[in-house]
């Protein structure tokens, strides 16, 4: 599970579908479009799936907003995490608010506590080419436990477009770019960087993520397993 929220911090920063094509290529905006991925574990076994879902989307002079609904469950089947945040599209850019990832079940270990965030959006631009340079991004909490304060920080940082690559999922076979990225934690005296791969397909969206260890070796991966728009 430790390796799963990773993946899911990795993913919040890279997933999912096309839907408006005049606004976006690779987040969902249609409502009623619908994601599910497996995951899988270091040994390359299922170990869960997540699905996305868009479950409402207006458009207005600024652009598409979409609201995304998340479900983790778990090998059984059973639901274990559910939250929803907003995906934004504005002038061929998409934009995902990092801080509203971070509600309903997975701020429920921090309902005792006053709890502030603030961060950066996510963003991804509709036309990528390989080489191309992408912003950084971080989310920062400060936890007020009563006695003592603590800050957490989440940085995705290093994110680039790192070439093109035709991949095969049970969904079928796509044509993507791949984007590297490094996400960074600090929480009190604890510091690690998890290196990751996304893969994308215009028309699609996210198709594959992986993670890694610091040696390289795959820690985790989801993959497209069916998808509706």
């Amino acid at each position: 599970m430790k390796n799963l929220l990773l993946m899911l911090i990795a993913l919040a920063v890279t997933s999912v579908h096309s839907y408006s094509q005049d606004c976006s290529k690779y987040y969902p905006l249609q409502e009623g479009s619908r994601l599910e991925y497996t995951n899988y574990d270091k040994k390359d076994k299922p170990d869960g799936t997540v699905t996305y879902e868009v479950i409402s989307s207006e458009n207005t002079s600024d652009g598409t907003t979409a609201l995304m609904q998340m479900s983790l469950r778990d090998q059984d089947g059973e639901e274990v995490m559910q939250s929803e945040y907003e995906i934004r599209c504005k002038d061929d850019i998409v934009q995902i608010d990092f801080k509203s990832l971070m509600n309903q079940q997975m701020m429920e270990q921090f309902k005792e506590m006053e709890v502030e965030l603030s961060g950066t959006d996510i963003e991804l631009p509709n036309n990528l080419s390989v080489g191309q340079s992408l912003d950084d991004a971080d989310l920062n909490m400060k936890m007020n436990m009563g006695a003592m304060n603590m800050n957490m920080n989440v940085q995705t940082i290093n994110r680039k477009v790192e070439k093109k690559e035709t991949v095969t999922t049970p969904a079928g076979t796509f044509d993507c770019f791949v984007i590297y990225s490094e996400t960074k934690t600090k929480m009190m005296m604890a510091n690690q960087t998890f290196p990751s791969r996304t893969w994308f397909a215009e028309g699609v969206g996210m198709i594959k993520q992986e993670s890694y260890n610091k040696k390289g070796n795959t820690i985790g991966k989801m993959e497209l397993t069916a998808y509706s728009n």
